[in-house]
């Protein structure tokens, strides 16, 4: 099935101009149940209802409230709400290039295609440069009235677009817990490289499965066709707690594996 452009748009870099389609880079695969009611197998509906009586409230007497302090709201309305959205716009502003290794991973949320809607010559031209001169672009846009912050890179021969979290969302590894107890000693750390080594190998996603998934599915598609499948548990591995041990045995399995292959 052909790829279906979710917004168009332009790049904007300076005064240049590209026409651009945006598309999903990633569909959500979540397994999602359907609530029913025990006897009827009808859906059940969710409605608003009142924390304190239990009574439903219907659409004509809820307000949006932001609770400042425990009990008290500032409310807002619908037209206040709309005044405070971002101006509605088409463009991609590119506010400037730098190498990609300067946005750390955690900022990345979320991938999109930009694909060429008009001017293929330019639009390539750019993405061959891009990869050229090894930099990403950090973008602004207004989609679906809300304001993103966001990346562009050349991918193969094409520009994808990553929106970018906000500085306030990402919290810094210096907040965790510092380090504890006695520093791993040479033997470990001499098994520890040795076991990295020996699990050298080049990114394949074909490898990497929902198998919860897999699993519900293969089980759903079993008892809709009448049969009683059997369930068997997700067996856990035992765990040790020396790290010489815990990577010796690594080590042995992985030699095994690689002679056997």
């Amino acid at each position: 099935m052909a790829a279906r452009a979710i917004w168009k748009g332009e790049l904007k870099l300076h005064s240049t101009k590209l026409p651009v389609k945006l598309y999903s880079a990633v569909q959500d695969q979540t397994v999602r149940f359907h609530i029913l009611e025990q006897k009827s197998k009808t859906r059940v509906k969710q409605h608003m209802v009142d924390a304190d009586s239990g009574q439903e409230v219907s659409n004509e007497k809820i307000q949006k409230g932001f609770e400042v302090e425990p009990g008290t709201f500032v409310i807002l309305d619908e037209e206040e709400l709309a005044k405070l959205e971002p101006e509605a716009s088409r463009e991609i502003e590119i506010t400037k290039f730098l190498p990609p290794s300067q946005i750390p991973p955690e900022y990345f949320e979320r991938p999109y295609y930009l694909g060429p809607d008009g001017d293929q010559a330019a639009y390539f031209a750019f993405a061959q440069a891009l990869r050229k001169k090894e930099r990403e672009g950090v973008a602004r846009w207004v989609m679906r009235k809300h304001l993103y912050v966001g990346a562009v890179r050349a991918v193969d021969d094409y520009l994808m677009l990553f929106t970018l979290r906000n500085a306030e969302e990402v919290l810094s590894a210096k907040n965790l817990p510092k380090p504890s107890g006695r520093a791993p000693d040479k033997k470990e750390l001499a098994m520890a490289t040795q076991l990295v080594e020996l699990l050298k190998g080049e990114f394949d996603p074909k490898e990497y499965k929902d198998e919860y998934r897999e699993r519900v599915m293969e089980f759903v598609e079993k008892k809709a066709k009448g049969h009683q499948p059997r369930l068997h548990l997700v067996k856990s591995k035992r765990k040790t707690t020396a790290l010489d041990k815990v990577l010796s045995k690594s080590i042995e399995a992985l030699k095994k594996q690689k002679k056997a292959a």
